[in-house]
């Protein structure tokens, strides 16, 4: 395992989307893309905090120079800016990280972009940063969400119960997925049978 892979965030492309790194003039577009089906009105998504794109990209870049997260702007293959994703709460020492702060233009939902996403993520942090787990979180409240990380073949571990308080003064629980080491070859053919259906 090379440590740069824990620190470098990379560029990751597959047919359907590209994974490049974010920068701070990919906030007007971002901002763009939450507005697309009004995600930043969605209570329970962290996609309100669009609402003011330069912020938001600010404190995702501040993770990255701490260390903790690598921010990614999401392309489709003609180069439009439709989301963004995070590989976050990431622990070199104890091979583990979060995929997260995940959210897409309601235009490119179920597109087949996230599906091959979390397939570049899943083997970019198994096969490239030897992780022995990759968790998910969504929030109580966001089935759609609980659903699409069920599919992808991430175990339910639990509920973290007044985990966080969110800016409207919400107390929010957190449902915990998990997806381990030993599990990654059966996630990864489930992710291909699933992306198929795009081809």
């Amino acid at each position: 395992m090379i440590k740069d892979c824990w620190t470098e965030t990379p560029t990751l492309t597959g047919r359907h989307v590209t994974l490049r790194p974010l920068r701070v003039e990919d906030a007007p577009a971002l901002g763009r893309a939450a507005a697309d089906g009004g995600l930043t009105a969605l209570f329970f998504a962290n996609v309100a905090t669009f609402a003011d794109p330069p912020a938001a990209v600010a404190a995702m870049l501040k993770e990255r120079d701490y260390g903790r997260a690598m921010p990614f702007t999401v392309e489709t293959p003609a180069g439009e800016i439709v989301g963004c994703t995070r590989l976050m709460r990431m622990s070199a020492p104890h091979k583990r990280l979060e995929i997260g702060g995940t959210f897409y233009a309601r235009s490119v939902q179920r597109s087949g972009i996230n599906t091959e996403a979390k397939l570049l993520l899943l083997a970019h942090a198994f096969e490239v940063m030897g992780c022995n787990v990759v968790q998910l979180r969504t929030d109580w409240f966001n089935r759609r969400s609980q659903a699409a990380i069920e599919r992808l073949g991430a175990k339910r571990d639990g509920v973290l119960r007044s985990h966080q308080i969110m800016p409207d003064g919400r107390v929010r629980d957190m449902v915990v997925y998990s997806i381990i080491a030993s599990e990654w070859p059966g996630v990864q053919q489930n992710l291909r049978h699933l992306l198929a259906r795009y081809d």
